[in-house]
């Protein structure tokens, strides 16, 4: 089996269910102040198109976006139209993307401006996950912003289906879960820091996303021995996983992940 379409998982106790998969949009909409190792040109409407497909017939069902992605959510939402139903929805709040530099606001106000600009931008009336994009400044983020409580009336008006936090620290993710649907972790064969988030999401039924799940751990590895299979061994055994955002714009790379995530996934089951 070469799709994840039976393999769908529930995103902690939300009523939202995930392919183990998620497709990562930063490369859609933005190539400047990136972290990836070798440059790449931002793929055309046409090419984009074909990609979203392409996952879709793959079993993900998961996009992650952000207004800190350049023209990504933008475009999106265009190239979406009429396929609404089929997709779980990630955005974010927090960071803006500007003449190459961010710029964090975390305010209620700001909070409240980005979220009707995603829907506007992504043509939809809710967005099922809005993440807090954190500066890293964590637990002051959560404790002195306003921007979880902002989040939280959004989710009782019915903009957003769930909400949580991409961070950069445990107490971060830890505070973050106590009151939100979802963290978003770093976890892969070089860093596994944030591992007690996750232990905290199982033991409370909450949602884990995992960013930076195939960054590049490979020096760790046995010669021949395949970072991407290895990487979802790591991800995939521990039960907290909802999915794992995978950044590619290459066909060929996105059907291969796909083939070796199901093939773990059913190796661990």
């Amino acid at each position: 089996m070469h799709s994840l379409h039976n393999l769908h998982r529930p995103l902690g106790s939300t009523d939202l269910l995930v392919s183990p998969l998620g497709l990562g949009t930063v490369k859609l909409g933005r190539d400047q102040g990136v972290k990836y190792p070798k440059g790449f040109t931002i793929p055309d409407d046409a090419t984009v198109r074909q990609l979203l497909g392409q996952a879709h017939d793959l079993g993900i069902n998961l996009i992650d976006t952000a207004p800190a992605y350049g023209s990504s959510e933008t475009r999106l939402g265009p190239l979406l139209r009429g396929q609404r139903q089929q997709w779980v929805i990630v955005s974010k709040v927090g960071e803006e993307f500007d003449n190459n530099q961010s710029r964090f606001d975390f305010s209620a106000a700001h909070t409240r401006f980005s979220v009707d600009r995603s829907l506007q931008r992504l043509e939809t009336d809710y967005i099922d996950l809005v993440l807090v994009h954190s500066d890293g400044n964590d637990v002051a983020i959560l404790r002195d912003s306003g921007v979880y409580e902002t989040l939280a009336e959004l989710k009782r008006e019915g903009k957003i289906r769930g909400f949580g936090f991409s961070g950069k620290t445990v107490a971060g993710g830890l505070l973050a879960l106590e009151q939100g649907d979802c963290a978003m972790v770093t976890y892969n064969l070089s860093e596994q820091g944030e591992l007690p988030v996750m232990d905290y999401a199982e033991q409370h039924g909450k949602g884990i996303l995992i960013k930076k799940a195939l960054a590049s751990g490979h020096a760790c590895l046995q010669p021949h021995e395949d970072p991407v299979r290895a990487s979802f061994e790591l991800i995939f055994a521990h039960p907290a996983v909802s999915s794992a955002i995978i950044g590619t714009i290459s066909p060929h790379h996105l059907a291969e992940n796909v083939a070796t995530a199901a093939a773990v996934i059913q190796d661990i089951a």
